[in-house]
């Protein structure tokens, strides 16, 4: 750590581990609930508790992104935040704001907190991944611009390079495409039409810009590549992620009813979607072949090509697997969604963020370079048992995908869709199983941070 007010990272690090946690258990208490239908009921029901699930993966990304933005970006600027105090004082209006809205999800029926919140003077609730009262979306908005100001202004100050551009631009992009949140028209089909500008463009375009400039920074320093050769590939990492992630928006257009060409778009440019992390790929083990130098930060190099790895995976094979309209006729809204769904979401955007923690909170608490090699035996246990688990995971509910859609969908003599749910029951025994681990896993990298080495011993900066 090179600047003082790098150290306002470090509280958006530790709400996002923690908040992680909450996602985990709520995703196996679903799991659960799709074997034990009583589950918790009436305390949890299934619909609040994906509710839960689904946003607070949304939130303690987004705690992630500006933790990494708030540690890069003055590193990158070689200047210091252009406001600490305003970093700060975001970070608890975020975090109470997010833990306010979820309290409100379980303790309230989803009906009357829309009342409560004034939802029919201006309505946005209701939608999936966009459930948040019109009170929360508007705090977030504040929260957001705020978070820009202050990182542009940083940048404005200082030094800019490619890496901090990039991340400006996903940034920025981010709060522009959120705006459409807002935007809830009469119509279904424009309701969809223009939902996906958030879901879609967030996820398949510009959060892409974001993880392309962490996963740059973090290969910078831990490999001594020449900037200007990283500085080449994220170039066209985020030229394929933009061209093909805004045309590919057209993959989700297929049955709501707009019109036929998108069948055409949509399966091409979505088709092309794996491309961007292919080149993650090649890029990621292409600068750790060429490196400069080995640094002892041994897991943070780990998750960092763990991350180019597993996203090309679940964003870009299974991806590719059902998009296709022809597939997609078939798989759309089966356990295939789900699958790749998982996959995609841990590889690209969950591992990123782990990578920036596991680079620099070790710095964030004075520990030189790195933790010492024994915690980072532990968090490499941390990190296999949850990417392990996570394909697993995403196996058996490829597995689930399959059978539901010939069984539903595709045979002569399809069955009705809770006969098909009993039937593939087993797997989802095996896919909460697989959960278990992966909540382990996530201990197990938590404890990691406060495992002390041996006596004496000292990690010195590369």
């Amino acid at each position: 750590m090179q600047y003082p007010s790098q150290m306002v990272a470090k509280p958006y690090f530790i709400a996002a581990i923690l908040l992680f946690v909450g996602q985990i258990l709520f995703g196996l208490i679903m799991g659960l609930q799709y074997v034990m239908g009583d589950f918790l009921f009436p305390l949890i029901p299934f619909n609040v508790a994906r509710m839960v699930h689904t946003n607070l993966l949304i939130v303690w990304l987004l705690f992630g992104f500006m933790g990494a933005a708030y540690y890069l970006i003055p590193e990158e600027a070689e200047k210091e935040l252009f406001s600490p105090k305003l970093a700060v004082a975001l970070f608890w209006i975020f975090l109470g704001a997010g833990v306010l809205t979820i309290l409100g999800y379980l303790l309230v029926p989803y009906a009357k907190l829309a009342e409560m919140t004034g939802n029919e003077f201006f309505p946005t609730m209701g939608r999936e991944f966009l459930e948040q009262p019109t009170i929360t979306k508007m705090g977030i908005v504040i929260v957001v611009l705020g978070f820009i100001f202050n990182v542009g202004m940083t940048v404005l100050n200082g030094r800019k390079t490619v890496v901090n551009i990039v991340l400006m631009t996903g940034l920025v992009g981010l709060a522009v495409m959120f705006l459409f949140s807002f935007y809830n028209p009469s119509n279904l089909v424009l309701d969809k039409y223009f939902w996906w500008w958030v879901v879609h463009l967030w996820v398949e375009g510009i959060w892409e810009l974001i993880l392309a400039s962490i996963l740059a920074f973090v290969l910078i320093k831990v490999t001594g590549v020449d900037r200007e050769v990283v500085e080449k590939w994220l170039y066209v990492i985020i030229a394929l992620a933009l061209i093909t992630g805004i045309i590919g928006t057209g993959h989700h257009y297929f049955w709501i009813g707009t019109p036929d060409y998108w069948q055409w778009w949509g399966s091409i440019f979505s088709a092309l979607e794996p491309l961007p992390f292919f080149f993650m790929t090649i890029f990621a083990f292409n600068m750790i072949n060429r490196r400069r130098r080995e640094h002892p930060n041994k897991a943070a190099v780990l998750w960092a090509m763990g991350t180019a790895v597993m996203a090309f995976l679940g964003a870009g094979v299974w991806g590719f697997l059902h998009t296709l309209s022809p597939m997609n006729y078939y798989s759309h809204g089966t356990q295939m969604t789900a699958a790749h769904g998982h996959m995609a979401f841990y590889g690209a955007y969950v591992m990123i963020v782990l990578t920036i923690i596991s680079y620099a909170m070790p710095l964030l608490r004075g520990r030189a370079a790195a933790n010492s090699n024994k915690a980072q035996v532990v968090e490499m246990w941390g990190f296999w048992l949850m990417t392990v688990s996570i394909v697993f995971i995403t196996l058996f509910l490829t597995a689930a995908g399959v059978l539901q859609i010939y069984l539903q969908r595709y045979t002569d003599t399809p069955l009705p869709f809770m006969v098909v749910q009993e039937k593939i029951a087993l797997i989802y025994w095996m896919r909460e199983g697989a959960g278990l681990i992966f909540l382990v896993g996530l201990v197990v990298y938590i404890v990691s941070f406060f495992v002390k080495g041996e006596e004496g011993e000292l990690v010195k900066s590369a």
